[in-house]
């Protein structure tokens, strides 16, 4: 890889002079880490993991201005299009005149921000698109349009991707392609997943933990409500109508959209244990269960309007396939306080961040994954006020699906609830492209059991392997390597 050291009075030393806010210890440490990855002649591959609202972003945004000092690019892919929107807002309103490179007010050494999106207009895409091949964008804030060939940059030195898990290994790959040498690769999540879990200890990704939260976070409550029991529902919409008349604002979030020509249209969707999809099992016991209709956003939205413990509060609709004007009208909308309690779904949900949101009602939480469920009731106590979280489920006491969503409502911890995911969906096969399942190509050993006995043996294979790279003084070892990779397999990892 190409280095990028960091420059002495460049964008980063303009941007950290101009912080309204100090660095967490956690967020320095790991900056520092981040640098000396970027300056090797050799590819950074970093996992940054942190809790929602630990203070990623930052030090995303800290790597790519780094990178930007060095005359390269920084790619930043998220999986949604409001999320992208979303970093774009945050990264260019941090950045202030140092976002307004070439233009009137703009800093001397200043950037651009480019946003790249499916729904842009052509005139936007097209400025956009040049602003990224000619190399006046240092940064580029996009989703998976990132990846369509007529994207070109000048110099792509770094790819952060965001919600790493949504992404496959091809789409990275992809986007790695794009550069005119292997780029340097920064992924965060806010809850590791089982994979990435097992990949890391495996020695695929270098990881760097943010644990210490920011000051002024506030708690956040969580309680599991069943959903057949109208005594608990009707206190469930009580309960939010307090917080609002308090003057506070509420998500209420559904797992399918609900309407002609949408994802699970007929609701007659399976369970999966990490969202709504065909093929899963739903209850950690890699049985199939019973199909059952999923609450749709546009029929909880037409409910809750006449719901009469709600009666006169102002209810928005937000989902994936509503125009993209309507959608960031709806969004500036509830930032502004116009809405009180917004009808949307997760995928959309992500890329709405309003502090005075102190409530979350999840419908239907079982159909929904630990790590997504905890990040997502991150969502709220983001302001003045404590949160409170209500996962409602149609699942009884005692069974796996309630019992996870127990677990999710008795810490706030998200690496605790990595090792409950891991323990419920176990390991995938970890030498493959597979997320999440019960087959492993592992025998005998158990990633999460054998953590130890596996840190140990990376360590001992990078000794080794530094003294010997090509394996010519340890033939049957070569042998054997030579045996359990298989050529797909090997390219997966070399991908990585």
């Amino acid at each position: 890889a190409t280095p990028r050291p960091a420059a002495e009075g460049g964008l980063l030393a303009a941007f950290d002079a101009r912080l309204p806010f100090e660095l967490t210890e956690g967020q320095r440490q790991v900056g520092e880490a981040i640098a000396a990855d970027l300056a090797a002649e050799h590819p950074m591959h970093r996992l940054l993991q942190g809790e929602v609202g630990s203070g990623k972003t930052v030090v995303a945004l800290r790597a790519m201005l780094t990178v930007v000092d060095s005359g390269g690019q920084a790619a930043l892919l998220a999986p949604t299009e409001v999320l992208a929107m979303q970093h774009h807002r945050t990264i260019t309103a941090m950045l202030g005149d140092l976002a307004a490179g070439g233009m009137l007010g703009g800093a001397d050494s200043a950037t651009r921000v480019a946003l790249l999106t499916g729904s842009q207009s052509t005139a936007g895409r097209k400025q956009a698109l040049l602003d990224v091949a000619s190399g006046a964008a240092g940064i580029v804030v996009g989703t998976h349009a990132l990846l369509q060939e007529k994207v070109e940059f000048a110099d792509l030195g770094l790819i952060v991707v965001d919600e790493q898990h949504r992404f496959g290994v091809e789409q990275r790959d992809a986007l790695r392609a794009k550069a005119l040498r292997t780029p340097h690769l920064l992924v965060m999540t806010a809850t590791p997943i089982p994979r990435t879990v097992a990949m890391t200890v495996f020695g695929d990704l270098e990881t760097s933990t943010l644990r210490e939260l920011p000051r002024g976070r506030q708690p956040i409550e969580t309680h599991v409500v069943p959903s057949g029991n109208e005594r608990w529902m009707q206190r469930t919409w009580s309960r939010l109508k307090e917080e609002v008349d308090a003057g506070r604002q509420a998500f209420v979030v559904c797992p399918r959209i609900g309407e002609p020509g949408s994802d699970f249209e007929d609701g007659d969707v399976p369970f999966d244990g990490d969202g709504w999809g065909e093929g899963a099992d739903g209850d950690g016991t890699g049985e199939p269960r019973d199909k059952r209709v999923a609450v749709s956003a546009l029929e909880t939205y037409e409910r809750l309007t006449t719901e009469p413990a709600l009666a006169g509060l102002r209810v928005g609709l937000l989902h994936g396939r509503l125009p993209p004007e309507q959608k960031d009208a709806t969004m500036q909308a509830f930032a502004a306080g116009e809405i009180d309690v917004l009808v949307c779904t997760t995928v959309i949900e992500v890329g709405v961040d309003v502090p005075n949101a102190s409530v979350r009602v999840v419908l239907d939480a079982d159909g929904f994954g630990v790590a997504q469920l905890h990040q997502r009731r991150g969502r709220v106590g983001r302001g003045a006020h404590p949160g409170l979280c209500l996962l409602v489920s149609g699942m009884g006491p005692g069974t796996p699906p309630w019992e996870r969503l127990q677990a999710v409502a008795s810490t706030l911890d998200g690496f605790k609830l990595s090792q409950i995911d891991l323990e419920n969906r176990r390991e995938g096969d970890v030498l493959g492209s597979r997320q999440s399942g019960f087959k492993s190509s592992l025998k005998l050993l158990r990633v999460l059991r054998d953590a130890d006995l596996i840190a140990d043996a990376r360590e001992v294979a990078t000794e080794l392997v530094t003294a010997d790279p090509d394996l010519a003084g340890h033939p049957e070892l070569a042998e054997a390597i030579e045996r359990l990779l298989d050529p797909e397999r090997e390219v997966y990892l070399e991908r990585g």
